[in-house]
């Protein structure tokens, strides 16, 4: 297989390689897991010598000899080195929640308009930015030995290849980088005292096979222009339209970053928790039972499930309340209700959560036909017969379903010159299997209900006095 394209995905859960043929075919893939840290209330952390090491045995698992590789990852994720390269602390994560503080202090030096029109982004909890700033404030130890910083795909990018590199899409994601102009930005490191000097070089995704992993899952299912959005039922919710020209909501509800295509920017709308909702219920509630069983249950009940409404909120939320304190709830329990009740809220919960992002995007003008779907979520037919009703659109299901590591296969097939660019990659391996319309019946249902979930998480911040 020496013209196999070799895609990574440097993920939350574990790292996953896969081997594609210039034509699309995936011919083998591997993963290998790794433990998530939380040492404290809302923080969330990884050793990144565990991304290399699953790395380095998912890579030998593969069965393909040493190739060119394209490399997609979590994002936001800071990893602090020192002078000589080595590993400071425990990277911390995209979706740590212990920055609010820092937040506010980054929106009160920029102000929240010009940091918004800079970065097309307000300054969240998850963002790379204010993680420096903690560490300035909580660790100064620390910060006063980092010489350079990465993300977690980008290290491992710089122990295998030794080349210290940041593609735009990725650095989008920092709060550090001007996402209209394609690179980093001055004015907010001054603002925030940031060196410049830490940050690297910056390319294309096309240029050195690399994008994070929702630009690199977009690429995946072919969403890279007008037409189809990329909606993920990953542990976190996405809703993702490829746009022309760079625009920003002005509150800043749906994430403005740089696409893997050049010249293409993206609006993105994240839900902290959707398939993951999912599986904290069944760990939680029902242990040792398969999801497949779950949804089955679930699927014995109506849409609505009888007024049951669930608040995916388990772990704050991005959009559309940038809220880090958001929590979960069920509300309208009676006694009617069991278990499958119960997944079937999750579900639709997720749904209206995936909704809401939806409504964001169009209101910047994007008006998508369809939807691309992928994740794990979408193995589940009755989730997927949910989203569409919900959403108001055909959901549709590429051949392959390997996510962002497919991106990151084809985006190695542009670098490498196998494709002239990444439409080329797409036209010749991202290919339509099969569409999920929306039930017309449950989309009536779901018009109330969507109005239920709406009204709920104002209603609980009152009580909550925030």
């Amino acid at each position: 297989m020496s013209d196999a394209l070799v895609g990574l995905d440097v993920g939350t859960t574990g790292v996953k390689a896969i081997a594609v043929t210039p034509e699309g075919e995936v011919v083998s893939s591997a993963e290998e897991g790794y433990q998530l840290s939380t040492p404290q209330p809302g923080w969330s952390e990884q050793d990144p010598e565990d991304w290399l090491l699953a790395t380095e045995r998912a890579l030998e698992r593969l069965g393909v000899g040493a190739q060119a590789i394209g490399y997609s990852g979590q994002m936001h994720g800071l990893v602090a080195l020192d002078e000589g390269g080595d590993v400071l602390r425990p990277a911390i994560l995209w979706n740590d929640q212990r920055t609010a503080a820092q937040c506010a202090e980054i929106e009160g030096r920029v102000g929240l308009e010009r940091l918004v029109e800079l970065t097309g982004n307000r300054a969240l909890p998850g963002f790379t930015a204010p993680k420096l700033l903690w560490l300035r404030e909580h660790e100064p130890d620390v910060y006063a030995r980092i010489r350079r910083i990465t993300l977690p795909k980008d290290y491992v990018r710089l122990r295998r290849d030794g080349e210290w590199a940041i593609d735009a899409a990725d650095a989008s994601g920092t709060l550090l980088f001007d996402v209209a102009g394609r690179r980093w930005s001055d004015d907010v490191l001054a603002a925030l005292e940031l060196p410049r000097e830490w940050l690297p070089p910056v390319h294309e995704s096309t240029e050195i096979a690399g994008a994070g992993d929702q630009q690199a899952a977009a690429l995946g299912v072919g969403v890279i222009e007008a037409g189809a959005v990329s909606v993920v039922l990953g542990t976190s919710g996405v809703v993702f339209a490829a746009l022309p020209a760079y625009t920003h909501d002005a509150e800043a509800r749906v994430h403005a970053f740089c696409h893997a295509v050049p010249e293409t920017w993206e609006a993105m709308g994240v839900m902290l928790n959707a398939a993951g909702s999912l599986r904290w219920f069944r760990d939680t509630f029902a242990p040792g039972t398969s999801f497949d069983d779950l949804t089955a249950e679930a699927g014995r009940w109506p849409p609505g499930a009888e007024g049951l409404t669930f608040l995916p909120y388990l772990q704050g939320e991005r959009t559309p309340h940038a809220d880090p304190d958001a929590r979960g709830a069920f509300a309208g329990l009676s006694l009617r209700h069991d278990r499958g009740a119960l997944v079937r809220a999750v579900l639709e919960g997720v749904a209206f959560g995936l909704r809401d992002s939806l409504e964001l995007v169009r209101e910047l003008g994007v008006e998508p036909a369809a939807g691309r779907v992928s994740g794990g979520g979408a193995r589940s037919r009755l989730w997927l017969e949910i989203v569409a009703s919900v959403l108001g659109l055909p959901l549709e299901l590429t051949a392959v379903e390997e996510g962002s590591a497919y991106g990151a296969a084809l985006l190695s097939g542009v670098a490498r010159g196998v494709f002239a660019d990444a439409r080329e990659a797409v036209s010749a391996c991202v290919r339509v299997r099969e569409a999920i319309e929306p039930n017309e019946a449950w989309m009536r249902a779901y018009e109330d209900g969507y109005a239920r979930f709406r009204a709920l998480y104002p209603a609980l911040r009152d009580v909550e006095g925030r």
